[in-house]
């Protein structure tokens, strides 16, 4: 029951030829496959269990064709660019934590490349599972560096990440419902605000740049929950915001850890180190 709290996914097994006419989930009842609408399985589709089950998930897939997805395959693109970048940067700092993230952004654009072409649940949890280790990855090193924490807490932390995720997107379902799996990634939004009010005297400038990520994950999180909604009315939909928004906080988030790590055999070296 909690595997879309996980993921961040909702397994749609089946697709609809004209959905940019009758829209996703629309108020048409769902009919056969020929008949377009339906988001159920129906006669003659594949089967709805196992990793190569196809899915549909996103207003602009209407098929199950490679490039069905063209605009959400491409918009992958920044998330390797900003990986090259960042990993450039923490090779020349000499930074092993955001030499990670950066590896761990670059299969963030693999995997979500391969679900937006390939779209099936091997590739959704391709797609996922570098995501939950860059956010576990990352607030480990924020516990550290951001709060000084010695390394059992910092673990501490990382490791109640997923339950913190789960009872906020479980709270978030009972609550208004689901938000198109968005509620997924509403705890680590809730985890930014955390570490910015604990933040606010001891280090304003910190502060400022973990607020705009929030912003930032804010806005790509809202583009992420209107994608089946929007169908109707724009068939494209905005899941590509979510990855270009995304693309940019990476590019603040991850020189925000940087900037507070403290020189190898610099008085003030210890937990900011890692």
């Amino acid at each position: 029951r909690f595997a879309p709290l996980l993921t961040g996914h909702h397994w749609a097994p089946a697709y609809g030829p004209v959905n940019r006419q009758c829209g996703r989930r629309a108020a048409p009842p769902p009919v056969n496959r020929k008949g377009y609408c339906s988001m159920e399985p129906q006669e003659g589709t594949p089967e709805t269990s196992g990793l190569t089950t196809q899915v549909d998930n996103y207003c602009e897939r209407l098929d199950a064709s490679f490039w069905a997805e063209p605009v959400n395959a491409i918009t992958n693109l920044p998330y390797l660019l900003v990986a090259i970048w960042m990993g450039a940067r923490a090779l020349r700092a000499g930074d092993g934590g955001a030499q990670l993230l950066a590896v761990l952004l670059g299969a963030i654009a693999i995997g979500s490349f391969l679900f937006h072409t390939v779209a099936e649940r091997w590739a959704g949890l391709a797609d996922v599972l570098p995501i939950l280790l860059f956010i576990l990855v990352y607030v480990f090193f924020a516990c550290r560096r951001f709060l000084a924490l010695p390394l059992w807490a910092a673990a501490l932390g990382m490791f109640a990440v997923l339950p913190w995720s789960i009872a906020v997107g479980a709270a978030v379902n009972t609550t208004i419902g689901s938000i198109n799996g968005s509620e997924a990634y509403l705890g680590t939004l809730f985890l930014f605000f955390i570490f910015a009010a604990i933040l606010a005297r001891r280090d304003p400038e910190t502060t400022r740049g973990v607020l705009i990520g929030a912003g930032l994950l804010t806005l790509s999180l809202t583009a992420r929950s209107l994608d089946q909604t929007v169908c109707g009315v724009f068939p494209l939909g905005t899941h590509f915001l979510w990855h270009l928004l995304n693309s940019a906080m990476f590019a603040v988030m991850i020189p925000i850890l940087m900037a507070r790590r403290t020189p190898p055999g610099s008085p003030a070296s210890g937990a900011a180190q890692i």
